[in-house]
């Protein structure tokens, strides 16, 4: 692993997989789950327009996030997605060494560096394990993904949870955790002392457009959060969607969904890596890592013939030579696979 300050040019923090997509490309790009949302939330959501005239109720919603996870409704804060709970504890928190461990999802360090605080990067190497040991001693903030966006790469909840420190906030991403069935490795339901979980229902739910998350913490830190969040953040379409994401009967269809993601997942990882390519191994999440050379170029191919993959080198940790691709029905994957064998790969 390295250890170095973050330059505020070196990279676009604010590229995301949406910049890749439109005209007509199919979707690699984008880790939101297609299809979605299922009609019985789409169903939900619209008949939630009849209640538009109301100021947002956040109160239903919030216990059940907490009857979700085992946790008190003091401890959940829900948000306008993952990226307002970043922004939330930028403003909130005032770090003397936040460090964030890439590569990772970019928001947390944007969030922190617009708030005018200082950042330093530990950079994953050996297959983007988590090393505790790592991180320095002395630091005060530790951001870290669960499973990683973009190496997929899912850490035992042991490791995350071995950064936890006295004086330290430790704040998990776990925007991909529905991704893994049983969610072995989450920290949601037990949050040592010092530990914040951020989840996401875009991704699994397909909700990009509605903006809904939450945050678990101490209820303290979550106090003060809600002290720093705008009244009414939450549309209340977004806390019907989160109220009924949260259902026992809804968490069993996502563990259903990420069984199947994990087997097709798999298999197209085989694939790709018959084909001589390096795919980050003990892919966990809705996407696969992998190291191809002359990626742009390839990447550039690929829209020619109508395909968007995510580029890897606004990714702290990585460079030109990596991709993220989505994993999408085995169809769709096919027809991937196809194109990238006519382009010699």
């Amino acid at each position: 692993m390295i250890q170095h300050p973050a330059e505020p040019d070196e990279i676009d923090l604010r590229h995301h997989g949406d910049a890749e997509v439109g005209g007509g490309l199919a979707d690699f790009a984008v880790n939101v789950r297609a299809g979605m949302p299922p009609p019985w939330l789409a169903e939900r959501i619209r008949a939630s327009v009849a209640d538009l005239a109301g100021y947002p109720d956040p109160r239903p919603a919030r216990r059940a996030v907490a009857r979700r996870h085992g946790r008190s409704a003091g401890e959940v804060l829900l948000t306008a997605g993952a990226a307002e709970a970043f922004v939330l504890l930028a403003r909130v928190l005032a770090p003397r060494r936040a460090v964030v461990v890439h590569p990772q999802f970019t928001e947390p360090e944007a969030a922190l560096r617009a708030a005018g605080h200082p950042v330093e990067r530990v950079i994953l190497t050996k297959d983007f394990t988590l090393d505790p040991a790592a991180v320095p001693s002395d630091a005060d903030m530790v951001v870290v993904g669960n499973p990683t966006n973009p190496t997929s790469v899912l850490h035992p909840a042991e490791a995350v949870a071995a950064l936890a420190a006295p004086g330290r906030t430790v704040v998990v991403d776990e925007a991909f955790m529905d991704c893994v069935p049983g969610e072995p490795e989450s920290l949601a339901t037990r949050l040592p002392a010092g530990v914040v979980v951020i989840r996401s229902l875009t991704k699994t739910w397909g909700l990009a457009g509605l903006r809904a998350g939450y945050v678990l913490a101490d209820p303290h830190l979550i106090e003060r959060l809600t002290e720093a969040q705008p009244l009414w953040a939450v549309s209340t379409p977004a806390l019907v969607a989160v109220e009924a994401c949260s259902t026992p009967e809804a968490v069993a269809e996502a563990e259903a969904w990420a069984v199947e993601l994990a087997a097709e997942r798999d298999r197209l990882a085989a694939e790709l890596s018959a084909r001589g390519l390096y795919v980050v191994p003990g892919a966990r999440a809705s996407f696969l890592c992998l190291c191809v050379p002359d990626a742009l170029g390839i990447r550039a191919l690929l829209r020619q013939r109508g395909y968007a993959v995510r580029r890897g080198d606004t990714f702290p940790g990585l460079g030109s030579d990596w991709l993220r691709i989505a994993v999408r029905d085995r169809p769709s994957n096919d027809a991937l696979l196809n194109v990238l064998g006519e382009l010699g790969i």
